[in-house]
């Protein structure tokens, strides 16, 4: 087994994975629905129920990904090659996503399911080899969990780069505020952040490297081969892997649905009076979610901290930062319209704790790997990730649809002075989400056994049985 401690340059390695997906990932749920509203020129229930349709279409790529993905063998290991191959693709791909093609809406319409499909495709093919790569690297769980603390510090380096500078990107090169001119502007702000997102999947490829695989450790002396659909069993009989996808499930919900919102509360919600380069409506966007994204890179290194120096439980340093995000997010609920700097403070602190969370959340997908390797005598690391990533993006989708259902609900139009009903139902879809998902996620962990020193308890004593 390899204990070896990791070099700070394979750390930072493979932290810029995430940092390219989250171009992809942040644009997604921070951005996407909006430009579909208010730039691309959909109704906001069209966009919600495209965001929900397509994310079927991964109940089907996810698997098989995973399953393409444990069975790689290539010179440069099962999951790096992904990253080499599916850059380029992953960047060409999420540019044509954010074009507005010159023609009627249902065409339109039919052109954004397709491009988002394809452009999710493609963060499937990179993402699943990208997570299971951490369980590969070392298999010394503390390493895995710094690895994940890396990994979500340098994705919200990547959230930021976005959030920062795809609007006002958008703006200077489009010529200008109105739609027409975002249309343009848009899809050349992405290009500049794809080949940020391309590089960076290079960066990963090449200072990265396999060295152990846990189910070549289990088989060792002994020939076993299995084959998806029995990777897909092994995936559904693991409680506890069940127990964190479900986790990652409702708190995606959560993410999807406020990230959707976000702008519409930035701009229409929102009531601030400053002057000069932020009185620009794209400039202060800018600055509200970048902000956002620094609380957020906050919030991992003091959950690593947590971790991984101060000998804190995984699922401890959990419970605490959920029960964290309660309270600003409550607060959120009644704060008046005119106090922005509140609001923006609140919303900081309510990243900051999401973020302490959902590293480790990431981090125990290798354990629930391990755990059914010694209960059940199967596990498969890429397919694992896979049904993550696959709970991920439903979250992400179901909250975002809920997001696009709950604005046209209460009769939000693009581009004009909301109505205070629709007023409501932004404020309503961004604040009260966090605080059902946190609760809900908090009973659930109590059902959850792999906590500190697991393996070390009585009760796993091989294949077919599970701890009391």
């Amino acid at each position: 087994m390899t204990k070896q401690p990791l070099s700070l340059r394979e750390k930072f390695g493979y932290g810029l994975g995430d940092m390219a997906s989250n171009i992809v990932y942040q644009a997604v749920i921070n951005v996407l629905m909006y430009f579909y509203t208010d730039i691309y020129g959909i109704e906001a229930a069209a966009a919600g129920t495209l965001m929900i349709v397509v994310r079927f279409f991964d109940a089907i790529t996810d698997p098989i990904m995973g399953g393409i993905a444990d069975r790689t063998r290539s010179r440069w290991g099962r999951y790096r090659p992904w990253l080499l191959w599916m850059a380029v693709p992953y960047g060409v791909l999420a540019i044509a996503a954010f074009i507005t093609p010159d023609v009627a809406v249902g065409t339109k319409l039919v052109y954004a399911y397709i491009s988002y499909a394809l452009l999710m495709t493609a963060y499937t093919a990179v993402n699943i080899p990208y997570s299971a790569l951490a369980g590969t690297m070392t298999s010394d769980k503390d390493e895995r969990s710094g690895l994940q603390s890396w990994r979500f510090g340098m994705a919200m380096v990547g959230g930021f780069l976005v959030t920062v500078s795809i609007w006002p990107l958008s703006r200077l090169l489009g010529g200008g505020g109105e739609p027409k001119d975002l249309q343009l502007g848009f899809p050349f702000a992405v290009a500049l952040l794809a080949i940020v997102g391309v590089v960076a999947l290079f960066g990963c490829f090449a200072w990265t490297r396999e060295r152990t695989y846990p189910d070549e450790e289990l088989q060792q002396g002994r020939a076993v081969r299995t084959n998806v659909f029995e990777d897909l069993g092994a995936m559904f009989r693991n409680s506890q892997f069940l127990i964190v996808s479900l986790a990652m499930f409702i708190i995606q919900i959560r993410g999807g649905l406020q990230g959707n919102v976000k702008p519409y509360f930035i701009r229409y919600y929102i009531d601030h009076d400053l002057t000069g380069i932020f009185a620009v409506r794209e400039n202060f966007m800018a600055l509200y979610m970048g902000l956002t994204m620094l609380a957020g890179v906050a919030g991992v290194f003091v959950a690593n901290r947590l971790f991984l120096k101060l000998q804190w439980c995984k699922v401890t340093v959990m419970k605490t930062a959920l029960l964290g995000s309660l309270v600003p997010n409550a607060l959120l609920l009644f704060v008046p319209r005119q106090w922005w700097e509140a609001s923006l403070l609140l919303i900081m602190a309510g990243n900051f704790c999401h973020m302490m969370f959902l590293p480790l959340l990431f981090a125990a997908v290798p354990d629930t790997v391990d755990y059914g390797l010694k209960t059940i005598g199967r596990g498969a690391l890429a397919m694992f990730f896979a049904g993550q990533l696959f709970a991920l993006k439903m979250g992400i989708s179901v909250g975002g649809g809920s997001g696009g259902w709950i604005l046209g609900m209460f009769g939000y139009q693009a581009n004009v002075e909301q109505t205070e009903r629709s007023l409501m139902g932004i404020k309503f879809a961004f604040a009260g989400a966090p605080l059902v998902a946190a609760i809900l996620v908090v009973i659930l962990l109590q059902f959850y056994k792999l906590k500190k020193g697991w393996e070390q308890k009585d009760g796993i004593v091989g294949p077919g049985v599970e701890p009391q």
